[in-house]
């Protein structure tokens, strides 16, 4: 954000322990000289952004540019670069099994060319900051796994997990409904019975392949045996014909 005749920048702070988030304006650049020219996850004392901030410290997170490029960490630059980028890579997602592709990225290292930056906060000041620090943000969604909703309700084994997360949406005018769910990891008579016939099928294919390999060992003795025999014919057939030569010229 650029205004003509003075200087603007945000700042998106976020707490995580109480999940809220605030972003603040600062317009005197003065007060931003504690963050240029460190680098993203870098640690830094905000007491120069007023009392309210005194004794807090934050991480640096990330940013954009006036352009809306992100900051990419492993850019150690100040301006924007162009790296090929794959699965894995942050700032890049890709939309096909083993794409690569040249995009641009703001490097690593903040300055006055960014129009707003990312901080999390990982210490706390003297003071409660409005909006940060002394509200809570509750969970929207609970857990969707079986044991660990059995655990949030204290719940036994046999206790039904549907009941427990059962949201009633009442809208005026309709008919009364509820809503549940998709539970992971449910066990219900159906999941077991698949078990047991998964169980019965590796079962039967263990028993078919013991069976199969000891028809197989026997057929091969047989063959090994009919091999040997016949070898042993073999040679005693060369014996009688040595001795009948021998034999014959003697006479």
């Amino acid at each position: 954000m650029v205004v003509i005749g003075c200087f603007t920048m945000k700042l998106n702070i976020s707490f995580p322990p109480t999940s809220c988030q605030k972003l603040i304006e600062v317009d005197n650049e003065c007060k931003l000289h504690t963050f240029y020219e460190n680098k993203m996850a870098t640690e830094v004392a905000v007491d120069c952004l007023g009392d309210e901030c005194k004794g807090y410290v934050v991480q640096i997170s990330g940013g954009n540019n006036k352009q809306g490029f992100p900051m990419k960490q492993c850019a150690l630059t100040h301006g924007r670069v162009c790296l090929l980028l794959s699965k894995g890579h942050s700032c890049y997602r890709p939309r096909r099994i083993g794409e690569g592709k040249h995009k641009s990225v703001w490097g690593c290292i903040v300055d006055a060319n960014l129009s707003v930056f990312n901080l999390v906060i990982v210490k706390n000041g003297e003071k409660n900051t409005l909006g940060l620090t002394d509200t809570t943000v509750p969970c929207r969604l609970g857990p969707k796994r079986a044991s660990r909703i059995h655990r949030l309700f204290n719940l036994s084994k046999k206790d039904d997990v549907c009941q427990a997360v059962r949201k009633p949406l009442n809208k005026e005018g309709k008919k009364p409904r509820t809503k549940v769910p998709k539970i992971q990891h449910l066990v219900t008579p159906r999941v077991l019975q698949h078990k047991r016939q998964r169980i019965a099928l590796k079962k039967q294919h263990t028993k078919k392949n013991k069976e199969e390999a000891a028809e197989y060992a026997k057929l091969l003795a047989k063959r090994m045996k009919e091999a040997k025999e016949k070898h042993q014919e073999q040679i005693a057939k060369r014996w009688r014909l040595s001795s009948l030569r021998a034999s014959t010229s003697k006479s």
